[in-house]
């Protein structure tokens, strides 16, 4: 499977509560056997409104009016599922990129909102794939964040985002992992493959090959239903579909002992 040939401890980057589970949570279940799991998600908060429309319109539809009612309910979801899988969580309390304020002031922001957002929209902006000149500073403090942490967990396998779909928060998490090539597996992030493909230059930039997870996906569900708050939004048929996780590992790593493969 895709982990060190001992019981080592493992980090799994999740941009938001619920990204690792959607994309990994075969994967983590099996794990969570064997392995200390710590799931570390950046973007875990809002700012203050007044807020931009594409962020009222999430709001809306995650049924909750109000940006910091919404999000702790959506830390306390992360802090249940992964309690229930017996892993440990680090919330780090970045404003996620719908309610991320560019500097300036509120006065700008109270005439119009998208004036004073990093990102205003979701189409031209978030999922547009261009990270903003002003979160170059959360990489670089997330990489700190990240290091520390394999530090003190003495973790060896750092599980990453692939960025699929192009989210922004996605692609600043992938860029965190591209700083610890020696440690970094990255993901496909579901459910945006049920709609996008991953970026092919990334793939040979890094000498990623794909390797396909099937164990254990139908429990899978359940522990994406433990996320409610975003059902709605991310499956609005209300099923689930159950895929096989997809991992990309370099080249030069899937045919040592540092990664086994199954």
């Amino acid at each position: 499977m895709l982990v060190g040939p001992s019981p080592a401890p493992v980090l799994f980057l999740s941009p938001h509560p619920d990204d690792a589970i959607l994309s990994c949570g075969a994967l983590m279940r099996s794990l969570a056997t064997t392995c200390p799991i710590t799931v570390v998600t950046p973007f875990t908060d809002a700012s203050p409104p007044p807020h931009t429309y594409a962020a009222r319109s999430f709001l809306r539809r995650c049924a909750v009016p109000d940006a910091a009612a919404l999000f702790a309910l959506r830390r306390a979801e992360d802090q249940q599922v992964c309690g229930g899988l017996g892993a440990a969580h680090v919330h780090l309390g970045y404003p996620d990129a719908l309610f991320r304020h560019r500097r300036p002031g509120q006065r700008v922001r109270r005439l119009l909102p998208e004036l004073g957002h990093r990102y205003p929209t979701y189409r031209f902006d978030v999922a547009r794939g261009r990270i903003a000149r002003g979160d170059r500073e959360v990489i670089e403090s997330l990489t700190e964040a990240v290091g520390e942490l394999i530090a003190e967990t003495g973790a060896r396998t750092l599980y990453c985002p692939l960025g699929v779909g192009r989210h922004v928060d996605h692609l600043i998490v992938r860029a965190v992992g591209e700083r610890f090539p020696d440690n970094v597996v990255y993901y496909a992030d579901f459910p945006y493959t049920q709609v996008a493909r991953p970026e092919t230059a990334f793939l040979h930039r890094h000498g990623l090959m794909a390797h396909s997870w099937t164990e254990g996906l139908a429990g899978k569900e359940e522990l994406i239903r433990g996320y409610r708050s975003q059902l709605a939004a991310l499956f609005p048929s209300g099923h689930i579909p159950a895929v096989p996780e997809t991992y990309y590992v370099p080249r030069r790593r899937s045919s040592t002992s540092e990664i086994s493969l199954r």
